[in-house]
């Protein structure tokens, strides 16, 4: 068994210096006091899961619901994601009856698109149900997207909602009108 070192008061508060980048498809565990976790977030959703007894969590980020038709083994599905996410925290030592979620993302970012953000949304909360976690926080749905930092040992999280960022809807342009007969062209 690893032991774990203290944080000291004055770390508690302070945001660590070195960031790791959680980028769509991907997820991330540790148990360094001195990492945070970070990604930006549209329509994706990334589930934040910790357990502050074990001083450790993780973070994943993913751009689809759970693909169960064809049974996708990739990280870019929910399913996938969060399978992976809580497997790695168990097997690095957080028990299953401490894990607490924050749940982030699933914006509609764009009105000329389906709305996935919601299908995520809705994959996410029905998962932690099923499995019988704890939501302790959320930020999800909405228009805008979300820059996230995620402190995986003590679950501390900071959001910026970002501006949003979606094109101006398509306008017609005026037909050119024809130039007068009186014309001249000079040679």
């Amino acid at each position: 068994m690893t032991q774990r070192t203290p944080i000291r008061a004055s770390e508690k508060d302070a945001w660590p210096s070195r960031v790791h980048a959680v980028v769509q498809g991907e997820y991330h565990v540790s148990r360094d006091a001195n990492i945070v976790l970070s990604t930006v977030l549209g329509s994706c959703v990334a589930a934040c899961v910790y357990d502050m007894n074990a001083g450790i969590g993780g973070m994943n980020h993913f751009l689809l619901p759970g693909d169960t038709e064809s049974g996708s083994t990739e990280l870019k599905y929910g399913a996938m994601a969060m399978e992976l996410l809580i497997n790695e925290l168990l097997k690095a030592g957080a028990r299953r009856s401490d894990l607490k979620v924050k749940l982030f993302g699933g914006a509609r970012v764009s009105s000329a698109f389906r709305d996935i953000g919601a299908r995520n949304v809705d994959f996410a909360r029905s998962y932690i149900r099923r499995e019988g976690f704890e939501v302790v926080s959320e930020s999800l749905g909405g228009t805008q997207a979300r820059r996230l930092h995620f402190r995986p040992v003590t679950g501390a999280a900071r959001l910026v909602l970002l501006p949003p960022t979606e094109a101006p809807p398509e306008r017609r342009v005026p037909a050119p009108k024809p130039k007068p007969d009186t014309d001249i062209t000079l040679f």
